[in-house]
């Protein structure tokens, strides 16, 4: 599986973003796939994720209720919905695949180049 993650940019706190990951790949319809943030100087964190069929769904607390993630096997595509954006999201946020859904980056096997996500306060 190939990913490719697009979207991010500078955005003022409380706005929204849609970030999208094109994955390329037979395998990508059978895959869990996750986002997860890396701020400078910290550990890439777990954001959300999803399992291959969308039928589970998984978040962070710091973003729960603020984030959606969803699927679209039909286009090889995956997206983060951020709402009410807050300074302390801003990371470079990555897309990723595996089989079975996970929390761990370290689980992960597939990875996207990155996207920046910066918010103003």
């Amino acid at each position: 599986v190939q990913l490719q993650a697009s979207g991010g940019g500078l955005v003022q706190a409380g706005a929204s973003l849609r970030l999208s990951c094109a994955g390329s790949g037979r395998t990508f319809s059978r895959s869990a796939m996750g986002w997860f943030r890396q701020a400078p100087g910290k550990e890439r964190d777990f954001v959300a994720a999803i399992r291959w069929n969308s039928n589970d769904a998984q978040y962070a607390d710091s973003v729960k209720g603020r984030f959606t993630i969803s699927r679209d096997n039909t286009k090889n595509m995956l997206y983060l919905q951020m709402n009410s954006l807050k300074p302390e999201d801003t990371a470079v946020y990555y897309c990723a695949a595996r089989y079975g859904i996970s929390r761990l980056a370290s689980d992960y096997d597939y990875w996207g180049q990155g996207t920046q996500v910066t918010v103003s306060s």
